[in-house]
This record gives C-alpha cells, sequence and structure tokens, in this order.
C-alpha cells in the first residue's frame, strides 16, 4: 500500500510538472550564488587576439574557472569592454563547440552559451541538459542568473525524476 502511495504521489507530481514541460521550468542551479566579479581564467591550445573589435578567441580544449564555476568548449570568443573610459575588462564569453558548464555538483550541457559578465547570466542554447544528482532536466535554452542562483529552462522542456524507491 505504502509503494502504491508512493507512486500516486510521483505521478500527480509530475503530472503537475508536466505543465512546465512544454514551456519553461525554473530550477535553482549550483546551490551557492556566483561572485561575477572574481577573476576569470581561460587555458587553451590556441589563441587569437583581434585588436580592431576587441576580442580574443580561445580554441581547443579551452576551459574557463571563475571561482568554483567552469565552461569548457572547444571554441570561446572572449568579448572584451571598449571605449575611452573602459580598463579592457571581459565583458561577454560566448562558447561553441561541446559546453559543458560545472557549479559545485551540478552540470550542464548545451552547443552554445553566452556568459554576460556584467550581469552575472549565462544563456546556454541547443539541446541543453542540466543534471543535478540523479535527476536531469532537458531543454532548448537555459538562463542561468548567477547573483541568484536560479536558471530558467524553456523550449520543450522534459525531466527524468529519480523516485529513491526500488
Amino acid at each position: 500500500m505504502k509503494k502504491f502511495l508512493q507512486t500516486i504521489v510521483l505521478s500527480a507530481s509530475v503530472v503537475g510538472f508536466s505543465g512546465a514541460a512544454f514551456g519553461q521550468a525554473q530550477v535553482a542551479f549550483g546551490g551557492l550564488q556566483h561572485d561575477a566579479s572574481l577573476p576569470v581564467e581561460v587555458t587553451a591550445d590556441q589563441l587569437q587576439v583581434n585588436q580592431e573589435d576587441g576580442s580574443a578567441v580561445f580554441q581547443g580544449n579551452v576551459v574557463i574557472g571563475q571561482g568554483s564555476m567552469r565552461l569548457s568548449a572547444g571554441r570561446v570568443r572572449v568579448e572584451y569592454q571598449t571605449g575611452a573610459n573602459t580598463t579592457g575588462e571581459i565583458s561577454r564569453l560566448h562558447a561553441t563547440n561541446g559546453v559543458v558548464l560545472t557549479n559545485g555538483a551540478e552540470a550542464a550541457e548545451a552547443t552554445s552559451a553566452i556568459y554576460t559578465i556584467g550581469s552575472g547570466q549565462i544563456v546556454m542554447q541547443g539541446g541543453v541538459i542540466l543534471t543535478q544528482g540523479d535527476n536531469a532536466l532537458g531543454a532548448n535554452q537555459m538562463t542561468v542568473n548567477l547573483g541568484t542562483g536560479q536558471a530558467e529552462l524553456s523550449g520543450r522542456v522534459h525531466t527524468i525524476l529519480q523516485t529513491g524507491g526500488n
């Protein structure tokens, strides 16, 4: 009887969640809020710098670290602030080719990601998969607000929920 009740409760929660499965869902990402003012460390196989447009392209085994957050990809374009009153700080990162974002025990994968440093926002697009422990969420797009630690998934959201039972 207990197993039957657990199944009913789980079914009800999945049915309640399925409304979000067709549009959007919000989840916590990274447990801890992230400080976007921390230094950004980048390693890669190659680097090309374009002085004209204030950008740099890192290619091959790119790994970017900022605090406990890590982003890896095949290619990352780094855009720097430009203008008279700027200090050349990074304004935006555009990652492509097998993007993986990790923060603590959570991980997200996508085709591409754009990290806007000033707003502390990461937008991942294309076959997004977010794993949190044994649970997984998928969507076309995920927007992470690093200030609040919240993520919003949109565009055909789907999930796998582990029941914890046998």
